[in-house]
């Protein structure tokens, strides 16, 4: 199976259109997949729903297409560090689905490996719970959250091979390993794309089975917040 392409566009040829869902990879600036967030806006596809673990910055990351008003809804973590995002969601533009992050992470994992739902406490007797079907076990309240499948997934690595296994350097596995099962379609960039055989079997994160397309990228090494000591 062909797996390589030239770059974002080419990946992203024949897989988009308006109204998909997304889940995308990366924490914070750390392993955001910056050139096919990039090609999505360049598409100019709309009315998107993105599962992300924060909804990037003004200028940067998921935030290009909320500057371009292509999203419709955010399944987030964080949303903080984008002043776009904060307008669009007071002013009733754009809705937010908040979740605890390690509720996130779980339910795209649990999505990519076919489970429909999980219970968890974390959000119970909290705003995160309204709705949501209430169990006790063993003497605890639980709270259901369904796992997410989505359209599409994007991220980013560190290192892959022609195949489509992936290695994450470090917090960018925080969220592209389950990103990457989740999606029906999943499109990874890396920093460096290397011969079959290359990787070391053990230090894969991401099998190739999960990956259908790659291509080598040229990424930005932003810093989100610089806190320095006067000298």
């Amino acid at each position: 199976m062909h797996k390589v392409y030239e770059n974002a566009a080419a990946a992203l040829e024949g897989v988009l259109f308006d109204g998909m869902s997304i889940a995308s990879g990366g924490f914070g600036l750390c392993g955001i997949p910056e050139n096919l967030i990039e090609g999505i806006r360049d598409a100019g596809v709309k009315d998107l729903t993105i599962a992300s673990n924060n909804a990037g910055v003004d200028g940067f990351g998921i935030g290009v297409l909320l500057e371009n008003k292509q999203v419709r809804k955010m399944i987030s973590s964080y949303v903080g560090e984008n002043a776009e995002f904060m307008r669009q969601y007071l002013s009733g533009e754009l809705e937010l689905e908040f979740n605890p992050q390690g509720t996130l992470a779980e339910r795209m994992r649990a999505g990519g490996a076919g489970i429909p739902g999980f219970y968890t406490k974390t959000g119970v007797g909290t705003v995160i719970a309204e709705g949501k079907e209430h169990k006790d076990f063993v003497g605890e309240t639980y709270i259901l959250e369904t796992g997410i499948v989505t359209d599409l997934s994007i991220v980013k690595a560190w290192q892959g091979d022609r195949a489509g296994n992936l290695i994450f350097r470090k917090t960018a596995r925080n969220f592209n390993p389950p990103a990457a099962t989740c999606g029906k379609i999943c499109i990874a960039e890396v920093e460096e794309l290397l011969p079959v055989g290359s990787l070391d079997p053990d230090k894969i994160h991401t099998p190739g089975i999960y990956v259908h397309r790659i291509f080598e990228g040229d990424h930005e090494k932003r810093i989100e917040q610089r806190t320095v000591r006067e000298g």
